[in-house]
C-alpha cells in the first residue's frame, strides 16, 4: 500500500512539465532572465574556448534560459537565436520587448516600420490608453497577473496584455 502511494505521488510530480528544473541551479527551465552587462557574447558552446557567434550591446535585453551547463547558460533571444552565456552576465531582473514580431528591419538591422501598441491605465481592454508603445521597445516588468503586465519604460508605467510581450510566458505570474 505504501509503495503504491509513493508511485502515484512521484509519477504526478514527474509528469508536470512546469516542474522541469535546471541541473545546476534547480531553477525552472525554460525561464526568462535579462542581460546584466552592456556587452554580452553569445558563444557556440559552453566555455571561453568556443567561438563568439554574436555580441549583444543592450543591457536589460530579455533572453530565455533553455539549458544549463556548469557556469554557462544556453539562451534564446526574441528572434530565436541561441548561444551560450556566462551566468554572471545574466540577471533575474524581468524585462520584456513589446511585440517584437510587429516590426520590420532592413538588411542592416535598422527599423523601417514598427506598430504601436496601447498601454492601459488599468488591466483591462476597456481601460483608457495611457501610453503608446512602439513594437520592440524594451520595458521593465513590474508585475504580471491574469494575462496583464504592469510595465515601465522611460518613467512611464502602463498595463499591457501579456500576449503582447516577449519576456514572459502566457499566464505567468510575475511578482513585483
Amino acid at each position: 500500500m505504501v509503495f503504491l502511494i509513493l508511485t502515484v505521488v512521484t509519477g504526478a510530480h514527474a509528469a508536470d512539465p512546469a516542474q522541469k528544473r535546471g541541473r545546476v541551479t534547480d531553477l525552472p527551465i525554460p525561464r526568462f532572465v535579462s542581460l546584466k552587462a552592456v556587452a554580452v557574447n553569445f558563444r557556440v558552446g559552453p566555455g571561453r574556448k568556443y567561438a563568439i557567434s554574436w555580441q549583444y550591446k543592450k543591457r536589460g535585453l530579455p533572453v530565455e534560459v533553455i539549458q544549463e551547463f556548469d557556469r554557462w547558460r544556453r539562451v534564446r533571444d526574441s528572434q530565436g537565436t541561441t548561444g551560450w552565456v556566462l551566468h554572471s552576465l545574466l540577471s533575474a531582473r524581468r524585462t520584456a520587448l513589446v511585440a517584437p514580431w510587429d516590426r520590420t528591419s532592413d538588411e542592416n538591422g535598422k527599423v523601417i516600420d514598427a506598430a504601436m501598441h496601447d498601454g492601459k491605465y488599468r488591466a483591462n481592454k476597456e481601460s483608457s490608453t495611457s501610453a503608446k508603445m512602439q513594437a520592440g521597445l524594451l520595458v521593465d516588468i513590474q508585475e504580471c497577473e491574469a494575462g496583464w503586465c504592469l510595465i515601465e519604460a522611460s518613467k512611464t508605467s502602463a498595463w499591457m496584455q501579456q500576449e503582447k510581450l516577449w519576456g514572459t510566458y502566457p499566464g505567468e505570474k510575475v511578482d513585483g
